[in-house]
């Protein structure tokens, strides 16, 4: 046990607030006196200050509830300045106009002893920094909007609790937050900051209030974050060794290129490309994602990037998780590029064995500029003259062992991923001094919203949303998620709507089959495609507005949502209808009704607070946290990760 240093008469405990943030602790020193006397007539040094002298009396809970006030984290042993701990009648805090932790020895409400504890700060400036940077991490990583009752919240220092409403006592407003047992607490809203939205892979377990596990967990759970700190770190120093001719500035053919998207870019998408010229216009080989809602323009950023990749003399492959986006890609491209001297071919299973060999040999000679493929791209007999940028799409779909095979086929390789999983708002701020990313939420000009409907199954409705979508001369996905009765299905819309023209699209069909019919669909020769959730991968087909989905309550919310994302990509009204049967569980309810609620424009970030921020942070962080994740919730999770980044970083 640490032997206790030196005996004190008094000691001044402030606030976490920026005003003494910016002083050293000379200057509290100095400045004792008057502090005092301000403490005596002007409120926010009364608010803001505890002055503790030895043999006086001080109501002990009051203490406590006054250092939590101040901003001081409860933690089960201190070691950093703005902690305090409590155990038995003894409080130890370490503030933060102190170089030492001090412990407060108490006697009922008597102060027996102030004992100035061996647990010090080398770097005052260093600390002072990382405690401001922390406090504007809590405001950050708080995000309390839209909050309700029966929503679970996480207290800094108290643990999960679940929401019960906001409330006014004396004029001030307060949280009302249960716990186990009938425990409650009320939380001034001025301090929301020490409050995050939760969510995890399951629901929560609620302790009591004032309960150790609590501490026990965080204290747990901040040390697993530290680790990946560190893990990060690494990494991204390995990263900062390799280098790298820079790439050509923009020129005509960018700007040329660029006249020939025909829509209007969003401030995202402008911020997106700015990011990518800027890595790409530095020695460091890029490694960003481009993050965004389904629809809201993330291939037009990396065509850009492609352009200037083969501009700069290098080759570019893109890899797609399926056949079907491959060729989509391909077909998109080669449109896009038509007036341009830059060679694009395609390489998947739908090219026979001699067009494979032959796109193979182009592409080891450098006849090929970009070269669009499935998995098909990784094989060992494919290789490159002077490979330079990676496009990844869907990066979530490409498992780890694959993107590690990746970076190694060329240590200088610039990496671009894009992400149609929502990236969590708190770990792109985590994760923000350390991965390069991008997010794009701004929905592109003239889109409006897919009305949705959610309702028990009816025939006549069907007919009636397909028979409205071919008048407008539209055309429709109808998502029938079983391939044994997706025959029964189209016969049921043959009857519906027998003149029609139907087509059928799954998993089970052979790769060029499936194409072609999905090349019919897009070039208006089906008007209505069967389909599974083959369809949940695909590009731009603005002339789709309707999607009916016959059992909506066997999808995910994710899922559900990510196919509603397949329609309503232009500027004409969308319309959406999930069905259900009879027996409709309550889980299924609530996930239908989080859809209905999602409809308006990249909310891809409300349903992530229920689903898709979970896949997300699974596959940056891995799976391997979502234990931590699942105890303290994601949003402190990402708080104790960033915190810890900046801390090694600083050196503190």
């Amino acid at each position: 046990m640490a032997i206790l240093s030196r005996m004190l008469d008094c000691a001044l405990v402030v606030s976490i607030t920026p005003y003494f943030l910016e002083r050293e602790s000379f200057w509290f020193e100095r400045n004792l006196k008057k502090i005092l006397s301000a403490a005596k007539t002007q409120s926010f040094f009364e608010d803001n200050t505890i002055f503790l002298e030895k043999d006086r009396v001080y109501n002990f809970s009051q203490l406590l509830r006054k250092l939590d006030e101040m901003g001081y984290e409860k933690v089960l042993r201190v070691s950093e300045p703005g902690e305090f701990a409590k155990r038995g009648g003894i409080v130890d805090v370490f503030p933060v106009n102190s170089n030492s932790a001090l412990r407060f020895e108490f006697l009922g409400n008597k102060i027996e002893q102030i004992v100035e504890l061996p647990i010090k700060i080398e770097n005052e400036k260093a600390s002072k920094e990382f405690l401001k940077k922390k406090l504007k991490s809590q405001k950050l990583f708080s995000d309390l909007g839209g909050i309700k009752s029966g929503d679970y919240l996480v207290h800094l220092d108290h643990g999960i609790g679940l929401y019960n409403q906001e409330l006014k006592i004396d004029n001030q407003k307060y949280y009302l937050l249960e716990y186990a047992q009938g425990d409650k607490l009320y939380v001034p809203t001025i301090l929301e900051r020490k409050l995050s939205r939760y969510v995890g892979f399951m629901a929560p377990k609620i302790s009591r209030l004032g309960s150790p596990l609590w501490q026990r967990t965080k204290r747990k759970v901040k040390k697993e974050a530290e680790k990946l700190a560190r893990e990060l770190l690494e990494i991204a120093a390995k990263r900062e060794i390799v280098s790298r001719p820079l790439y050509f500035g923009d020129d005509e053919i960018d700007a040329q290129f660029a006249s020939t998207f025909p829509y209007e870019e969003t401030p995202d998408q402008l911020q997106a490309i700015k990011d990518i010229k800027e890595d790409l216009e530095r020695e460091k080989p890029m490694d960003r994602i481009v993050c965004g809602d389904v629809g809201f323009g993330k291939t037009e950023v990396a065509l850009r990037a492609m352009v200037k990749a083969v501009k700069s003399g290098y080759q570019v492959a893109i890899i797609c998780p399926t056949t079907i986006l491959a060729n989509q890609h391909f077909q998109n491209f080669k449109e896009r590029l038509k007036n341009s001297p830059i060679e694009t071919v395609l390489l998947s299973r739908l090219q026979s064995k001699k067009e494979q060999r032959a796109s193979i040999e182009a592409l080891k000679k450098g006849e090929i500029d970009i070269v669009v493929g499935t998995h098909r791209v990784l094989s060992r007999d494919v290789g490159f003259q002077n490979l330079g940028l990676l496009v990844l799409d869907d990066e979530h779909k490409f498992g780890v062992r694959q993107k590690e095979k990746l970076k190694k086929m060329k240590a200088s390789l610039d990496i671009l991923s894009l992400s149609a999983t929502p990236i969590p708002r708190t770990l792109y701020l985590a994760l923000s001094s350390l991965k390069d990313m991008s997010l794009i939420q701004t929905p592109p000009v003239g889109r409006v919203p897919v009305q949705t409907f959610i309702q028990p199954w009816s025939e006549n409705i069907i007919k009636e949303a397909i028979e409205k979508e071919i008048s407008r001369e539209g055309q429709v996905y109808y998502l029938h998620n079983r391939v044994e009765t997706i025959e029964a299905a189209k016969k049921l819309l043959e009857k519906l709507v027998p003149n029609v023209k139907l087509g059928i699209a799954h998993g089970r069909l052979k790769e060029k089959d499936l194409v072609r019919v999905m090349e019919d669909f897009q070039n208006k020769k089906v008007d209505v495609l069967v389909a599974t959730t083959i369809i949940e991968a695909g590009i731009d087909l603005p002339n789709v507005n309707s999607l009916i989905v016959a059992d909506s309550t066997k999808l995910g919310l994710a899922q559900a949502y990510q196919i509603r994302g397949r329609i309503g990509r232009s500027y004409i009204q969308a319309f959406a209808y999930f069905f259900y049967g009879q027996n409709l569980s309550r889980k299924a309810q609530m996930r239908l009704e989080a859809l209905k609620e999602a409809e308006a424009l990249g909310s891809g970030y409300r349903i992530a607070l229920k689903d898709l921020e979970i896949r997300g942070a699974g596959n940056i962080l891995g799976r391997e946290q979502s234990g931590s994740i699942n105890q303290v919730g994601l949003n402190l999770y990402c708080q104790m990760l960033s915190e810890a980044i900046e801390k090694f970083k600083s050196g503190y």
